[in-house]
């Protein structure tokens, strides 16, 4: 079942035993725009997204050799069918041009580039592919753009693009933001572990305390250094109950290089310094 907020039922899809949660050349590197500093950002990995009523989290900031800026959601986050609907290639989206309201924006995004759509108009047919590419780009408002800063919270990063996917057991961060929380941001950061690859590469499991909820859909995830993993898809009801699927960033965006028009955008670094410590250094601040 995909998470976004719109939708809380729990229905276990036999074939995927995941429920969602709403190689192509690299682009050339370009000069990356002048962010707003991290402390006072309105616009950064992490806030909250809304597609025709349902609420997601934006994953990574992006850019292209014009500075035009991007955010990341989950390309399911503007599904229109059912929580059972999660392959890609066949389940149906709102179009391309759909207007997004982003959290800290002074006007809506566009969701310019939404990989389900993409895959169906190329009549993708790897299974894989289509199970778990699951990435959508939002162009956020040129007034917007001085408002953004592409760190994500409290971790810091991200410092690159993970390209070899993860081990079993290697430690994992992330950045959730449902609504369900209720505004308690001390819920949101989220440390766990890789249980392993999935899908050829596509997917990566993980457990983390506490795990992605509704509204979590399309959060952000580092590997253990601080580089982009990918971004969070699906709940696993069976055979790893509890468990999460996260999309592959590095595969997601070189589809994306590959099969559209927005082949040089590039993801922005974070300005942050990534910090694997920020948990128990809190803990010690609090003298815990």
């Amino acid at each position: 079942m995909r998470f976004p907020a719109r939708t809380f039922a729990a229905v276990v899809t036999v074939a995927t035993a995941a429920v969602p949660l709403i190689a192509a050349e690299a682009p050339s590197a370009g000069a990356a725009p002048t962010w707003a500093p991290a402390a006072t950002a309105a616009i950064h990995p992490g806030v909250q997204t809304f597609t025709n009523g349902a609420q997601c989290t934006a994953n990574f900031v992006l850019y292209d050799a014009s500075n035009t800026v991007y955010i990341g959601q989950a390309a399911h986050c503007s599904g229109t069918g059912g929580n059972t609907e999660t392959n890609g290639c066949t389940s149906g989206s709102l179009p391309v041009g759909t207007q997004v309201q982003v959290t800290g924006a002074s006007k809506p995004g566009v969701m310019v580039y939404n990989s389900w759509l993409t895959m169906q108009g190329l009549g993708e047919t790897d299974a894989d592919t289509c199970q778990f590419n699951d990435l959508a780009l939002i162009k956020l408002d040129p007034s917007d753009f001085g408002q953004v800063n592409p760190s994500i919270p409290f971790w810091g990063g991200p410092n690159g693009i993970d390209t070899n996917g993860t081990t079993q057991g290697e430690t994992v961060y992330s950045y959730g933001n449902s609504e369900l929380r209720g505004g308690v941001s001390q819920l949101s950061p989220k440390q766990g572990v890789s249980l392993g690859d999935d899908g050829g590469g596509w997917s990566h499991n993980v457990y983390t305390a506490t795990p992605g909820i509704p509204g979590d859909s399309g959060s952000a995830f580092l590997n253990s250094t601080g580089a982009a993993l990918g971004i969070l898809s699906t709940v696993q009801l069976a055979p790893l109950a509890g468990s999460n699927g996260v999309g592959d960033f590095n595969r997601e965006l070189n589809y994306t290089h590959a099969h559209s028009s927005f082949g040089g955008v590039q993801l922005a670094l974070g300005t942050q310094p990534f910090n694997p410590n920020a948990v128990a250094n809190l803990l010690a601040s609090l003298g815990i």
